[in-house]
């Protein structure tokens, strides 16, 4: 079923029982009052006919010819029976079968008024004591005016339940159509959105209602989508030529070879330049290879507790060991008191990976002066590695891409690399619930900061 029906039904249903509960309670109530004040309309007649019968001799002519306007002034078919204490009948006016049996009488006695219905007929009973004895005196009518008042509202609550709803079930269908605009609109704007047109947004984002706020999270979904397309693209056109690349010489240097005949040297040169070739696409494995290892679930990696500082310092010396012309000075921005707080929990293959990455990148980059500069610092629950170099920089529309891998700028197309190095730390860096950040100006240089959770509440046996 559709939304606008539902909300079509959920809204007349609501209204039906509202508006039923309300014409049921006025029905009701309107009759309780009516009975209500009928019976004591029926308990006054009572009285006054017995003041008339009983009381006739005893009061001065005045009174009793009130008494007798009272009583002559009687309810639509009124019939009053009075009866002695033993049950025998004294006095009886009007039609209509009025009886009284020792039960009833027992329980006018005891009660002194007692009131009761036959069909539509109600009656009181009441208990008059006077000076030649107790009597029990019935007195009855048919609110015949009021019980057509009653029947006349009973049709017009009907009818005007049965027009209400009517008009709820229209109003109701239009307001499901207005409430529904909104998301119509959005849903043939998203059957628009396809893998070539992701730069579409939705144009409903600009409320504070929660179908503007959808458009708000859709929106950013887009941006998303349209970003990890954008990288996917990216990285398929770099990883192809950086593949294309070294195949294309080795192809080319074996073809030329096999042309003529050529000298010993000849051919070991060949075989040198293929070798080196080799060993290049084996490298741009291995980078990818170490980047799927990195993007495996963190519960499938072995991990440990390791000194954050103590890591760097290694990273510092595999770096030099591959880059000996180089200098790195790392420093302590704030050493901290408790040094359990330079602890962190992981892989140390892995994150050593990333840490080298970082540096030998930073060195790469820094062509000139080949020196870079790392400050360790200790926050409230992360400890941190901030590695700056004077380099050659990197474009503001270029940091989007530098976690692709293959990815790499215009301006250090020269500079020997892979685009391998930055999407590797990352991935290793989010396997260990740490970031990586990078802030870079051109030909001022590149900061890299690199964070991980500490770890020394969860380490065993801490005190």
């Amino acid at each position: 079923m559709i939304i606008r029906k539902k909300l079509t039904i959920q809204f007349t249903s609501i209204f039906a029982i509202l508006l039923l509960v309300f014409s049921l309670g006025v029905y009701y109530f309107t009759s309780l009052y009516r009975q209500s004040d009928f019976y004591e309309r029926i308990r006054l007649r009572a009285y006054a006919a017995a003041h008339h019968v009983l009381d006739a001799n005893e009061l001065s002519d005045s009174t009793q010819h009130q008494n007798m306007i009272k009583y002559y002034h009687s309810l639509p078919y009124e019939a009053v029976r009075i009866y002695r204490s033993n049950g025998d009948r004294y006095f009886s006016d009007g039609d209509g079968e009025l009886s009284i049996d020792q039960k009833l009488l027992e329980k006018v006695k005891r009660q002194k008024v007692v009131r009761y219905d036959v069909g539509v007929r109600q009656i009181v009973a009441v208990f008059y004591p006077d000076d030649e004895g107790d009597f029990i005196v019935l007195s009855s009518c048919i609110d015949v005016y009021s019980l057509r008042k009653l029947q006349h509202l009973k049709v017009l609550l009907i009818i005007s339940f049965l027009v209400s709803m009517g008009i709820v079930i229209v109003a109701g269908w239009a307001f499901a159509k207005q409430a529904m605009r909104p998301i119509k609109k959005i849903v043939s704007e998203v059957e628009k959105i396809n893998a070539s047109g992701l730069n579409m947004r939705l144009s409903n984002a600009d409320g504070k209602d929660e179908i503007s706020h959808l458009a708000q999270i859709f929106n950013k979904m887009l941006d998303r989508l349209e970003l990890a397309f954008e990288m996917q693209s990216t990285f398929v056109s770099n990883a192809s030529h950086e593949l294309r690349t070294p195949l294309t010489a080795m192809i080319g240097e074996l073809e030329v070879a096999l042309m003529k005949p050529r000298e010993t040297k000849e051919y070991q040169r060949v075989l040198q330049s293929t070798l080196e070739d080799a060993r290049l696409l084996a490298e741009l494995s291995n980078g990818l290879l170490q980047i799927a290892q990195a993007s495996l679930d963190s519960s499938k990696i072995t991990q440990s507790y390791l000194r954050f500082d103590e890591l760097v310092w290694m990273a510092r010396e595999q770096a030099l060991k591959r880059q000996p012309n180089a200098r790195i000075d790392i420093d302590f921005a704030n050493f901290p008191d408790d040094e359990d707080r330079l602890i962190i929990k992981g892989n140390e293959a892995l994150l050593l990976i990333a840490v080298v990455n970082v540096l030998e990148n930073a060195i790469k980059f820094s062509p000139q002066t080949r020196a870079i500069t790392g400050f360790i610092t200790v926050e409230k629950l992360d400890v941190s590695l901030k590695v700056k170099d004077q380099g050659v920089g990197i474009a503001q529309e270029d940091l989007k891409h530098v976690f692709v891998p293959f990815f790499r700028a215009d301006n250090v197309r020269n500079i020997t690399g892979h685009g391998i190095g930055l999407p590797l730390a990352e991935r290793i860096l989010k396997l260990h619930r740490g970031s990586i950040q990078i802030d870079s100006r051109i030909n001022k240089g590149t900061e890299v900061t690199i964070k991980l959770p500490q770890a020394y509440m969860f380490i065993p046996n801490r005190v």
